[in-house]
């Protein structure tokens, strides 16, 4: 019986600090991007999977949300961010239904013109995606490049332009996030939320990122 008490003072001691967690990333998260000049929503936005809906990782589980949305112009750039929340469920040994969370983040900028489909990712964010992509993998003439990351695109031309040089330094250096090109828009995601204090420099990143794109990318014609 004693034990069984501690398990709930446990439980509910778990949510009360996770809720106090929550709280505070969200306000430290609204103060940074009244800084930046930003707009900040910490409301569930169920309606991000439609306006995203190329993004394969939007398309997977259940109770599918976006929160902590952030949108406005930073740098003269057009520019998006929010976290993302799914639901799974496994069955444990003994026959229990299990719910598991998933939460990432993810920022999209939009550029002046438009891109073939592309991503560019760790081999186990491929592994698992569901439904694949629907192309086979690209070869990079970087050895090291290729033994980290997998590339599909419909265009290879565009992908190994894409993946010039300096863009192949950048990715080794963080091998971290995946990216997403579709139509105007690049999103950088990663598999997991982002501290209030690490978002301004994932916006610079991003844009930095759109500056190693190269520059006749623009081939691609609005869908």
């Amino acid at each position: 019986m004693g034990g069984a008490i501690i398990v709930v003072i446990c439980i509910i001691g778990s949510i009360i600090w996770g809720i106090r967690t929550g709280k505070k990333r969200r306000d430290e998260m609204g103060e940074l991007v009244a800084t930046l000049g930003l707009q900040f929503s910490s409301e569930r936005n169920y309606q991000v999977t439609k306006h995203y809906a190329f993004l394969d990782k939007l398309r997977q589980g259940s109770n599918r949300y976006a929160y902590n949305m952030i949108s406005g112009t930073y740098q003269g750039h057009s520019v998006a961010a929010f976290d993302y929340h799914y639901e799974t469920h496994s069955t444990d040994s003994k026959g229990h239904r299990q719910t598991n969370h998933h939460h990432f983040s993810f920022f999209i900028l939009t550029t002046e013109k438009y891109c073939p489909e592309l991503m560019i990712a760790k081999e186990s964010f491929f592994s698992k995606i569901t439904p694949p992509l629907g192309y086979d993998d690209i070869d990079i003439e970087s050895h090291e490049f290729s033994k980290k990351f997998i590339v599909r695109s419909r265009d290879k031309k565009f992908a190994h332009d894409f993946c010039n040089a300096r863009m192949i330094d950048h990715l080794l250096g963080h091998p971290d996030i995946h990216i997403e090109v579709d139509q105007n828009l690049l999103v950088l995601g990663l598999g997991f939320k982002l501290e209030a204090e690490q978002i301004e420099t994932r916006l610079k990143q991003l844009i930095e990122i759109r500056n190693l794109m190269p520059s006749n990318f623009s081939q691609g014609e609005r869908k």
